[in-house]
């Protein structure tokens, strides 16, 4: 391979997709700027975490600093709904109607664990974007290999 040519070899974003590297500490509650979310109902949509397909959005909070979403996971985890802070898109492909999250399906799978009447808990809320948080590692900065 001709490294001058390295570009050309590696797989190209659609172009209706966004997303990119978060600059900063992790932010659990926000958006990020360039993952596409901007507007959008993302009610629906399937969601892909590093591994894989967990299942589809049941329920999207844009709320400024508390942006979430809740997903239905189906059969995955026994019909259960993890709530994954807005701060993990990593991109949205509004074509293909995905949301690429940058964790794994384990890492989702042993999060705190969700009902309807803790999402809006403050104290649930800062155990959660805790958890995820850790999972980045190094400065809430999560490793190039884990951004999709």
């Amino acid at each position: 391979m001709n490294p001058l040519n390295s570009q050309a070899s590696q797989p190209q974003m659609p172009p209706s997709a966004s997303g990119g590297v978060p600059t900063g500490s992790f932010d659990p509650w926000t958006f990020r700027d360039d993952a596409g979310v901007t507007g959008a109902d993302l009610v629906g949509y399937k969601v892909l975490a590093t591994d894989g397909d967990i299942g589809k959005i049941d329920e999207a909070s844009s709320e400024v600093n508390s942006s979430f979403l809740v997903v239905d996971t189906g059969a995955w985890i026994f019909g259960k709904k993890v709530m994954l802070p807005a701060g993990m898109v990593n991109r949205v492909d509004h074509e293909a109607r995905t949301v690429a999250v940058d964790r794994s399906k384990d890492q989702i799978k042993a999060a705190p664990e969700f009902s309807d009447d803790v999402h809006t808990d403050p104290a649930y809320r800062q155990t959660l974007g805790g958890y995820y948080d850790g999972t980045y590692g190094n400065a809430g900065v999560p490793p190039r290999d884990q951004i999709g």
